[in-house]
């Protein structure tokens, strides 16, 4: 392991704590190591985990009472983050919906109000030094307090296997479940608006996910027969009601995650381009979002105009990549949230969608005339009503036609 004489002095660290066995290890790494006291903070993010046990296991670890912040954030994770991300109809290289990304600054920024709170002069956390998440964690701690000491012990120490981090909690007194004592064949992250896995069995591109790894969605092939119709409704953007009920943000997205659960919903295979540069396999699976996009964009077409609507589609992947590579707290996405938020001043009204065997289909919209801009006067072909002279496109094609004709003629 690296000399203590290399570390700064830390008396105080908040760590990012799960229960698991990583975590675990890194708390009592930090105690042994760096000879500081720890203070662990647990995000309800809606893993669907009961998160009450990390409680006793921080206490076996010596973490003072307290010191052990167990918080609720799933209101404010939907709707300060999930809900304006959808806003912008966000999918990072056209398929993934962001939804480890959206968590982290959530709780970079908890867990630097929690350190502000406490006295603590650093915080640490447990991802490692291959993938996004160390990225993400260290840019919002970093946005939120400059002068943070960040401490990131699986780019420091040398228990960089499952035996050797096993071997530690043991000499530890640090309990491991029996199925942490073999090699996990995958690992997963989880919270209200998405399940990630990777690793292990997933590591072959060619190789089919195995059944076995979906969790959160059924088999589109054994999903019910008869198709399910819901509708959403939408105010100023966002979903606040299903099936005429209103609903809390997140009691929203967890109705809508029980759903395409149901119908196999959400199911998604990528090879994506990590921001550290390599690329990896995932799976997710992402049932209430996936519902939620094609809703969103739905109510979109109806009520956004049509400059408006491209302009979004012309951002949406570089606001997409910003919240992908741990740029919340930027500048440059602070100024997109404020143009897309400006977008959907109007975007009220009614969606209906069937929901069938792995798909989620808009088959119906509707929003009072106030926010409506489509007319049907305007586009029937029964023109008796004379909302638009068919004639007048013959000098709308003419003079769109025109440099396309001067070209033709110069090139001939």
């Amino acid at each position: 392991m690296a000399e203590k004489i290399n570390r700064p002095e830390i008396k105080k660290v908040v760590l990012a704590y799960s229960g698991g066995l990583d975590t675990s290890v890194i708390l009592k790494w930090l105690q042994v190591e760096y000879g500081c006291e720890v203070v662990t903070f647990t995000a309800d993010l809606g893993q669907g985990e009961e998160l009450e046990p990390v409680r006793g296991k921080a206490q076996m670890a010596g973490v003072k009472d307290e010191h052990i912040f167990i918080d609720d954030l799933r209101e404010e994770f939907v709707r300060d983050y999930v809900f304006p991300m959808f806003r912008a109809n966000a999918v990072y290289e056209g398929l993934y919906l962001l939804g480890t990304s959206i968590a982290r600054p959530l709780i970079s920024k908890r867990q630097i109000e929690i350190a502000h709170q406490v006295g603590a002069d650093a915080v640490a956390h447990g991802a490692t030094g291959k993938g996004n998440d160390q990225v993400r964690f260290e840019l919002g701690y970093y946005a939120l307090d400059p002068d943070i000491t960040v401490i990131a012990p699986w780019r420091e120490w040398d228990l960089t296997s499952r035996t050797r981090l096993i071997e530690f909690a043991e000499a530890h007194q640090i309990p491991v479940s029996k199925d942490k004592r073999g090699e996990a064949p995958f690992s997963t992250d989880a919270n209200l608006l998405h399940t990630s896995s990777e690793g292990k069995v997933l590591e072959d591109p060619w190789e089919e996910t195995p059944d076995y790894v979906y969790s959160r969605t059924d088999n589109p092939e054994d999903a019910p027969d008869t198709p399910h119709y819901v509708e959403i409704d939408f105010e100023h953007g966002d979903a606040v009601a299903v099936d005429g009920e209103a609903l809390s943000p997140a009691s929203l997205l967890a109705k809508l995650n029980d759903l395409g659960k149901m119908h196999g919903i959400g199911r998604l295979d990528l090879v994506e381009n990590r921001f550290v540069g390599m690329k990896s396999r995932g799976m997710y699976e992402t049932p209430g979002g996936t519902i939620l996009l094609a809703a969103h964009r739905g109510i979109e077409q109806l009520t956004l105009d049509r400059g408006a609507m491209h302009l979004k589609d012309e951002l949406m992947p570089r606001y997409a990549e910003l919240i992908y590579n741990g740029l919340w707290f930027s500048p440059e996405r602070e100024m997109l949230q404020a143009a897309i938020d400006h977008s959907q001043k109007d975007v009220t009204g009614t969606v209906r969608l069937k929901l069938y065997k792995g798909s989620a289909d808009v088959v119906g919209r509707k929003a009072d005339v106030a926010y409506n801009l489509y007319s049907q006067d305007v586009v029937t072909f029964e023109d008796d009503a004379g909302a638009y002279d068919q004639r007048d496109a013959e000098g709308f094609i003419k003079l769109n036609a025109l440099r396309l004709r001067l070209l033709g003629r110069r090139t001939r």
